[in-house]
């Protein structure tokens, strides 16, 4: 499992406290949305989805129940759908937190309702997948830009698109541009050696980057932010806050 998911579930435990066991009306729950993947019931599964299901970025999310009827076997693949029919219900389940069901220490998540939160699991196909949109990305950015791991955030402020890239080192790259310019174009700012940090239990992150005097902070909001505020620019000189932008995450 890649480092963002492993660090996606480690959030959610911290945030959740130690599991429990299923109670008898949660080992209900589980028992019918394994009978539904063993039936491959997609259109059932489909209404019982909070959407955005998020996927590993720059793969897109799947928007709404038509996508996930055409992404289904793509998301759930044989290995996956294997896991889940041949779990033990008293085991490989537990309740974490409040309202929430885990599978297999943070690979699914359901709530008590029995809606599907969010799958931390890649398919090889969403994998080949991905790999090839990182390099069709290659493509399209600058060329002092090309060499990186993989992208992890593209944001838009008012005033500027910024890209964050993971960097073979396993640092963080900030790259941006004004508003109006192609990220084809030669970047305004770059700044390598960035550096990742969980902020509180909520899933929210920061990435801290430094340039002489000067501090970036963009902040990734999980918790209680909509599309406009899913993001956030900080620059500091000096310590001192000098600007303050809410930015959007870009999905492409």
């Amino acid at each position: 499992m890649k480092k963002k998911l492993v660090l996606v579930i480690i959030i959610l435990l911290f945030n959740s406290g130690f599991s429990q066991e299923l109670k008898k009306e949660n080992y209900e729950v589980v028992k019918l949305f394994i009978e539904k993947i063993k039936k491959n019931n997609i259109k059932e599964l489909g209404f019982q989805i909070r959407y955005p299901l998020k996927r590993e970025y720059p793969v897109s999310n799947i928007r709404n129940k038509e996508e996930f009827e055409k992404r289904y076997n793509e998301v759930f693949d044989d290995s996956l759908k294997t896991k889940i029919i041949s779990s033990n219900i008293n085991t490989d389940w537990s309740t974490v937190g409040w309202r929430k069901i885990m599978f297999n220490n943070g690979i699914l998540w359901l709530d008590y309702d029995g809606r599907l939160l969010s799958i931390n699991y890649e398919s090889n196909l969403e994998r080949d997948r991905r790999f090839k949109i990182i390099e069709q990305d290659k493509n399209l950015i600058h060329e002092s830009l090309k060499d990186f791991n993989e992208p992890i955030h593209y944001i838009k402020t008012k005033k500027t698109k910024i890209r964050i890239d993971r960097m073979h080192n396993g640092k963080y790259r900030y790259s941006s541009w004004s508003i109006n310019s192609k990220i084809s174009d030669k970047p305004d700012i770059t700044i390598k050696n960035g550096v990742w940090s969980p902020e509180g239990s909520g899933g929210n992150q920061r990435y801290k980057f430094t340039n002489g005097n000067y501090q970036y902070y963009c902040f990734i909001n999980i918790l209680g932010a909509d599309d406009s505020s899913s993001a956030e620019l900080i620059i500091h000189k000096n310590e001192k806050e000098i600007l303050k932008e809410l930015g959007q995450i870009i999905r492409k």
